[in-house]
């Protein structure tokens, strides 16, 4: 958030700097509220969740007053996203326990598929670290009638935890950071600019299924650290190590596929020790914890949906620190 509790965002325009002459983006500010704003609110509830289909039963958003929308956000607040002015997106925060909920989330017809809803989340996410509330995940009930929705949520690093028909509760730990990669070159180039947050001694664990795209992930992890030797695929030998060209840490590249447990780290007589490197460990979800107090968890995902490119085969990367030494740390940031 800026100073002001607000956050700009570049607008794709709607026609070319030359059919427009001189006209300038449109931004998108995204700003929190408080019951000052809830006739703002109510109009963009109305509007997004109004041109959805009829579904039974009947959302609870077609209900909402200024008065009950007013109530909610003096409990917990909520964010409010302009167009030059104009209401087009909202979400109202409802922290319960140690998650938040996010509720009312809609963007204007019209204007979906803008990024204004990502602006949003981004912005939760800056609201919620900020406020001290102690919560540890963002949290979304969405319909089973509107897949499409779950599809983004997923792809916004949400994951159902529970289904009661026709609610599916989804879920995303705070501090999770996501990034689209359509090309491998996408994917080398998160790795490569991940590479100049790290440090002797770090730890980051790989996950995601066969041909996911791991080994590109650290090819470009490995670029960026400056290290010696060609990154492949470890699943032969179990563990490889490069040595830095440039005085920095070595990469120690692991794939835990066939050990019994990373206590075999122990056994398999690496020339350096997991303090001096950095350690990338493949295959290591419910393994490699044990390994260093903090860590960063990598899951790498085929997303849902393939572009109008045939050719292209997406992923979805998700960066989650975890312990203390990732505290002061932001990885929105990336590639």
């Amino acid at each position: 958030m800026t100073q002001a509790g607000e956050r700009a965002h570049a607008q794709a325009p709607d026609h070319t700097p030359e059919q427009d002459g001189a006209r300038e983006r449109p931004r998108v500010v995204v700003r929190r509220i408080g019951p000052e704003s809830a006739a703002a609110v109510l109009s963009v509830v109305q509007a997004a969740f109004g041109a959805r289909p009829d579904m039974d039963p009947r959302p609870a958003a077609l209900d909402e007053t200024e008065e009950s929308i007013a109530a909610k956000l003096a409990a917990g607040g909520g964010l409010l996203a302009e167009l030059d002015g104009e209401p087009v997106g909202t979400l109202v925060l409802d922290p319960i326990g140690s998650t938040t909920y996010l509720r009312r989330f809609g963007v204007v017809p019209g204007h979906q598929g803008h990024g204004i809803a990502g602006a949003l989340i981004d912005a939760t996410v800056d609201a919620v670290l900020e406020s001290g509330t102690g919560t540890d995940d963002l949290t979304v009930v969405a319909r089973e009638e509107l897949p499409a929705t779950i599809r983004f949520w997923d792809r916004q690093g949400f994951r159902e935890i529970s289904r009661s028909s026709p609610l599916v509760e989804m879920r995303r730990p705070l501090r999770t950071a996501v990034f689209h990669a359509p090309t491998a070159e996408a994917m080398r180039g998160i790795g490569r600019s991940l590479a100049g947050q790290l440090t002797r001694g770090d730890l980051i664990v790989l996950t995601g299924d066969l041909g996911a795209g791991k080994t590109t992930f650290t090819q470009g992890l490995g670029a960026g650290l400056g290290v010696r030797g060609q990154v492949t695929s470890p699943t032969f030998v179990i563990a490889r190590v490069h040595p830095s060209t440039v005085g920095g840490p070595e990469l120690v590249h692991v794939d835990a596929y066939r050990l019994d447990g990373l206590e075999e780290l122990d056994d398999l007589d690496l020339d350096t020790s997991l303090d001096d490197a950095v350690t990338v460990v493949e295959w290591g979800e419910d393994l490699a914890e044990g390994l260093a107090e903090s860590r960063l968890e990598v899951r790498i995902v085929r997303e849902a949906e393939v572009g109008p490119d045939a050719s292209l085969d997406p992923r979805r990367v998700e960066i989650t620190p975890v312990g203390p030494r990732w505290h002061a740390l932001s990885f929105r940031g990336l590639g």
